[in-house]
């Protein structure tokens, strides 16, 4: 059963959110348990300050504690001063009141447990045939010292998955390695181009598969989330409430545009402070970039690749798929996670390996902090961003020119003729 409701039209009030989320959690025999939530790190939007405080007023003084663990992927951990900012309270060394916020440790192998391994056979099976080998499934091991595990995340389009939220808190959020790399590079063989915002899509199946190991009980707050509210709100378990969230993002998330264009300005929030995170504002524009165009990813504000695998793209670079699978014994030993994301950014394309020739479908330029030296080397293009005039690009439709302010979670596809 799903607790919640969601609208195209209106927002859901605070006095509305505060009912349902009453409801779901009275629905629970949380009394004197340990409950531990997992929640989203500063990538994402979400009015994380309006549902910490509902976990704290209805659940203060009925659980034996209240924990929460950020669930990071590879992501940079986050300090006092941004966990204070993603959940409106003070936060000082982790601690918000009686409640501890953890940082996720992916970088530490004493972090983890191993839940399970999914078969090969079994992996064939749910990747429809793309891949074959055994799976391991590791945790952070923080899950066992709580009796009852609730997610709390927002669901938008997605290149690896298809949409976000739901099982993919575990599954990269608290994850280790061998499941990350795979989910990764498992949607990266299908392209981001054609399971972005796709529904229920092999990476999802696998991802769910490794959650029916978790050995707690598992529950999931799963939010629709636009610039202007909050649009839905579902409670469920994670597959339930997550296909509610994901049935409406797909309404809301994803604008339909008439026609392909030569130039698209990608202009990135601050939400983004790397590449690796900014390159949503390429993922999510693909679609409607004509063949032979170009995106601009426009974010002066960046001044770094990746804080994780920097020096990793500066050896590998930016490449479509088929320049990898095509040379696999030469990239196979790089982390399998950091080559999806490279294609992903690259998008679509070709390489022909009798010449050694790549041909992407698109152009892939950064106006960012990132030197024009370091963007040749990986493979893009480079703009000043101080050359940049904004009155200069918008209302140019048109021409072929296509402006997004505040770019990375709005999916942009053509519409169907």
């Amino acid at each position: 059963m799903v607790i919640g409701s969601g609208f195209l039209d209106q927002f859901i009030s605070a006095e509305t959110a505060n009912e349902i989320v009453g409801e779901a959690l009275n629905s629970l025999p949380l009394e004197g348990k340990r409950v531990l939530i997992l929640i989203p790190d500063g990538t994402r939007s979400m009015p994380m300050p309006l549902m910490f405080s509902l976990f704290e007023e209805h659940l203060s003084g009925r659980v034996a504690a209240l924990d929460y663990l950020v669930a990071l992927g590879t992501h940079q951990p986050m300090t006092d001063a941004q966990l204070t900012h993603l959940v409106g309270r003070s936060v000082t060394d982790g601690k918000v009141g009686s409640s501890t916020i953890f940082n996720h440790r992916w970088e530490d192998p004493e972090t983890f447990i191993q839940v399970g391994i999914i078969p090969e056979d079994e992996i064939h099976e749910l990747s429809q045939g793309h891949m074959r080998q055994d799976v391991a499934v590791r945790l952070n091991k923080l899950i066992m010292d709580y009796d009852h595990l609730l997610i709390c995340g927002p669901v938008f389009p997605h290149e690896v998955v298809g949409f976000s939220g739901g099982n993919k808190y575990f599954f990269p959020g608290i994850a280790g390695a061998e499941i990350i790399n795979f989910t990764h590079w498992l949607g990266a063989t299908l392209t981001s181009f054609d399971i972005i915002g796709s529904g229920y899509t092999p990476v999802r199946a696998v991802i769910d598969r490794a959650a029916s190991m978790i050995p707690k009980p598992v529950h999931c707050f799963s939010l629709v989330v636009t610039y202007e509210g909050l649009a839905g709100l579902y409670f469920g378990s994670a597959q339930e409430a997550w296909k509610a969230a994901a049935n409406l993002s797909a309404q809301k998330h994803i604008i339909y545009v008439d026609q392909p264009y030569q130039k698209v300005l990608s202009i990135m929030p601050e939400l983004y402070d790397d590449l690796w995170t900014a390159a949503k504002g390429m993922y999510k524009l693909e679609p409607v970039v004509a063949e032979g165009g170009e995106v601009i990813i426009y974010a002066p504000h960046i001044d770094e690749v990746s804080y994780t695998y920097g020096d990793i793209i500066d050896e590998v670079g930016y490449h479509c798929r088929d320049f990898f699978v095509k040379q696999w014994e030469r990239y196979k030993h790089y982390p399998h996670g950091v080559l999806a994301h490279s294609t992903h950014l690259r998008g679509l394309g070709t390489y022909d390996a009798a010449t050694g020739v790549e041909t992407p479908r698109i152009k892939v330029t950064l106006a960012s902090g990132i030197p024009a030296d370091r963007c040749q080397r990986i493979g893009l293009g480079y703009l000043d961003p101080h050359s940049i005039n904004l009155d200069d690009w918008v209302d140019k439709e048109d021409q072929g020119i296509l402006v997004v302010p505040r770019a990375g979670e709005m999916l942009y596809r053509i519409k169907k003729q």
